[in-house]
């Protein structure tokens, strides 16, 4: 791989959140080996450096989603033919949908839940630049208790009592997870249960959070109500995924802890993406029905200073009401979040640098300093005014490799090489 020095555009530094005008970032093999204004990093970079003008956009790191599913299959029709999926056919599903993640600008992904272990054989896959996508960290399977929130299902694995979920614990490390995801309430896809209804008891929620932690790894939690959210901080959960009812005191008890939130608000707020998976109405109905409560929460969130990270549930790729699901997400952070300080830089934080320091790999994604992969995106316009910018996505770099490049490729006809690579 040759030296690249990308000129003539504004850099987004996730790192201090503000632009660096007439920036330029000099890539050598895989990782950024300069980055800053043109004028000391174009004299540092070798003489041979191939050049990639950018066109005055804006550089910004590559997006990390904190909350996917690319074996999703919800109640319906859509949902229907997913969980009819052999193996083979699963597993080319999830890679098209890979593929799809990273040329929406999706560099990085964290996964809450996938099929059949399908998910530790698509990362050794994008790892190995077999196959093209996002440098995957994943649960595995996601535990739940016998009859809790998306059980019966090959994403989760059901285990009860403390010794049970010790055991769902560890043989999701054994297969290689990255953390641990445990349903700890009810939720919106649950038929015969409410968002508020309790799953785990104290001894169960400590045997999660106490094995996984011994482990190494951290535990993030889907969960709604705040008594239940309450008593899994208070046992030292790691991050809150949705946190649809949450109360000041509680998310004050999140913020002093150090637990996150990946609210996804988009979740509350897609009638049109349910309609095209033939979604039934109960479900439509619980989902929609929740979203100002959830749009309360997540202010609550901000207001009492939990650290809040992108992630949309919705498989990250999804067209969706002119962009991508992400996209859309991160409008919705930023816009239902304004009065609470969510500025446009703090909400392009949240989609880089934050959950690159959560998975504890800020060390190579989440920003553009050296050392770090070169995982990159360009925007035409500017996403510190307004993050709906990253509707303008034209250009996407991956570990040094041009994955996406509109102006050579305008109607996205060539795949061109595989991205991926080390984590």
């Amino acid at each position: 791989m040759t030296d690249l020095l990308l000129h003539d555009c504004t850099l987004f530094d996730a790192v201090d959140g503000v632009l660096v005008p007439d920036a330029a970032v000099w890539v050598s093999g895989d990782r950024v080996a300069a980055a800053g204004p043109a004028a000391d990093v174009l004299p540092a970079a070798p003489p041979d450096a191939v050049r990639v003008d950018l066109g005055g956009g804006y550089l910004l790191p590559g997006l990390v989603n904190m909350h996917t599913h690319l074996s999703l299959s919800l109640p319906g029709a859509a949902g229907a033919r997913v969980e009819a999926m052999g193996p083979h056919e699963l597993a080319l599903h999830m890679a098209s949908g890979a593929e799809r993640t990273l040329l929406a600008g999706v560099t990085t992904v964290r996964c809450v839940a996938e099929k059949d272990g399908a998910d530790f054989a698509l990362r050794a896959a994008i790892e190995a630049g077999e196959v093209r996508g996002p440098r995957i960290f994943t649960a595995g399977r996601a535990l739940c208790c016998t009859g809790g929130h998306g059980a019966g299902a090959t994403d989760t694995l059901e285990c009860d009592g403390a010794d049970g979920f010790r055991r769902g614990v560890r043989s999701q490390v054994a297969r290689g997870a990255d953390l641990v995801k445990v349903m700890i309430s009810g939720g919106i896809a649950g038929e015969h249960e409410q968002i508020s209804t309790p799953q785990l008891t104290d001894d169960e929620l400590a045997a999660v959070i106490g094995t996984a932690h011994d482990w190494g790894r951290k535990v993030t939690a889907h969960a709604g109500p705040a008594a239940v959210i309450a008593r899994a901080v208070a046992l030292g959960l790691d991050c809150v995924e949705h946190g649809y009812q949450l109360t000041e005191e509680v998310a004050a008890a999140m913020a002093a802890a150090g637990t996150a939130l990946v609210p996804t608000l988009v979740v509350t707020r897609c009638g049109e993406f349910f309609d095209s998976l033939g979604v039934p109405a109960w479900m439509q109905e619980r989902s929609l029905g929740a979203a100002a409560r959830h749009e309360a929460s997540y202010r609550m969130a901000l207001d009492a200073g939990v650290e809040v990270l992108l992630g949309s549930d919705m498989p990250p790729f999804w067209p969706f009401e002119g962009t991508t699901a992400t996209v859309r997400e991160l409008e919705h952070m930023a816009g239902l979040g304004a009065a609470a300080g969510m500025t446009p830089a703090r909400a392009l934080q949240a989609a880089t640098l934050g959950p690159a320091r959560w998975l504890g790999a800020d060390d190579r994604v989440g920003s553009i300093r050296p050392g770090r992969f070169a995982d990159l995106l360009v925007v035409d316009g500017d996403p510190t005014a307004d993050v709906s910018a990253l509707r303008s996505l034209r250009w996407v770099m991956q570990g040094g490799r041009v994955a996406r490049d509109d102006a050579a490729d305008p109607h996205g006809l060539r795949a061109g090489g595989h991205g991926g690579g080390p984590r």
